[in-house]
């Protein structure tokens, strides 16, 4: 009888820790949404982080191609804002994958920018430069007319 006892004791202390720990290892869907940078330009990347995923997830925008979360107490997640993505306010979904429950978060896309690559030909040349290559060419002609010149007196005097 007591051996019953004991097992009956056994099972019922067992079935507390299981029932003790199950909503322990559930997640509640995602929650706590961060993005950095909150406005971001065509082109550049954003990082995404949010808890309750323990299992990873999915991040999904019409800014951005769907980007894998992380798994871990706090998921994180990195996207590349589509090069021509129409500049103004969206909307990203954090989605876990062992839940179905949905988490957003907002983050805005500015308007790109150009290179700033200095005067790289931007500018004509100037009237010294034209005057300079003038020159040079001019006197390079001179030279190779007088260069021919010598030679042709030079093969008539050997003839």
């Amino acid at each position: 009888m007591r051996a019953s006892r004991a097992y009956a004791a056994i099972a019922v202390a067992c079935a507390a820790v299981g029932f003790a720990a199950s909503p322990a290892a559930a997640t509640n869907g995602p929650s706590d949404v961060t993005v950095n940078p909150y406005s971001v330009h065509q082109g550049s990347t954003i990082s995404i982080a949010a808890t309750g995923c323990g299992h990873g997830g999915t991040v999904t925008s019409n800014a951005f191609p769907q980007a894998s979360l992380s798994a871990g107490g706090k998921g994180y997640a990195s996207a590349r804002i589509n090069d021509h993505a129409t500049p103004g306010h969206y909307n990203l979904a954090v989605k876990c994958s062992d839940n179905a429950m949905v988490a957003t978060h907002q983050f805005t896309v500015l308007a790109g920018r150009g290179a700033h690559g200095g005067l790289g030909g931007s500018f004509g040349p100037s009237d010294t430069d034209v005057a300079v290559g003038a020159g040079l060419v001019a006197s390079a002609a001179l030279g190779g007319a007088i260069f021919v010149a010598r030679r042709r007196r030079a093969a008539g005097a050997r003839a």
